[in-house]
């Protein structure tokens, strides 16, 4: 409830009013278009009371739709959250409903991964995940030919990936790494997630594996909360389990950065 108060927040609605005349000769391609008016005036109005529309929104049903919880559940959280809060339903009724289910879905994720534990299978992914359904990439982003990741081009979606390959690529302590397809996941309670990478590292003689999430743009801006910090708890879980496996050898975490993923490694 108290993630409700301080977090639900609900816009007034607003709408925009455009005044314009009808063009004096019109062709078929401008009726089409929606081109046959010259827009004059352009204002927007915010309605700060209830917009008193006739549409019947059924609170309880569409939270336990959104939520999977019960009625009774969605009931008792929705009666204990202020007033005011409350009271913003009548303000934005869909957007209330969105962002009170998001918030109630999120503290459900963290109670969850609370108490998570993951169980290893025999169950293995076939390396053909590498190639399967890859045909809608934009092959335009694939860079220089490599030398250290598993296949000879790889395509990235920012300059800051981009950078990360040039720097992981001509790295002395890198042995080998592969960017990892949408294919490869951990399931979690609030749905698969996708480590970015994984790169063997050199240390003497023994190679160690590291799974590193999160190099698409600076830790600052990801805002890691919610559902995706809870995905990466899950992550962090099911790799603990995975390093007793292998004796310390493989580990995850999430670096925005070369420097930042040496830090970890060498810290």
């Amino acid at each position: 409830m108290g993630s409700l108060d301080t977090h639900l927040n609900v816009a007034a609605m607003q709408y925009v009013i455009q005044a314009g005349q009808q063009r004096e000769s019109l062709d078929a391609d401008d009726l089409a278009s929606g081109a046959g008016f010259d827009v004059s005036t352009t204002s927007t109005q915010t309605e700060t009371v209830s917009a008193g529309s006739q549409v019947q929104y059924d609170l309880l049903g569409e939270i336990t739709e959104k939520t999977q919880l019960t009625r009774r559940t969605a009931a008792a959280i929705l009666g204990r959250i202020n007033p005011n809060t409350f009271a913003k339903f009548r303000l934005n009724p869909e957007q209330f409903i969105t962002e009170a289910a998001r918030l109630i879905n999120e503290q459900k994720a963290t109670v969850i991964v609370e108490h998570l534990a993951y169980d290893a299978l025999e169950d293995r992914f076939d390396t053909a995940i590498f190639t399967e359904n890859q045909s809608a990439q934009d092959f335009a982003k694939v860079g220089e030919k490599l030398k250290k990741h598993v296949y000879d081009y790889v395509v990235t979606d920012s300059k800051v990936e981009r950078d990360f390959v040039t720097e992981l690529d001509t790295s002395t302590e890198v042995a080998v790494y592969a960017k990892l397809p949408r294919g490869f996941f951990i399931p979690t309670p609030v749905g698969n997630y996708n480590p970015d990478w994984a790169i063997a590292f050199t240390e003497g003689s023994v190679k160690h594996v590291y799974f590193v999430a999160e190099t698409k743009g600076s830790l600052s801006t990801l805002q890691l909360k919610g559902v995706e910090d809870a995905k990466i708890e899950c992550a962090r879980k099911f790799f603990a389990d995975v390093n007793k496996k292998f004796e310390g050898q493989v580990k995850y975490d999430v670096a925005d950065s070369y420097s930042k993923l040496m830090e970890l490694v060498t810290g």
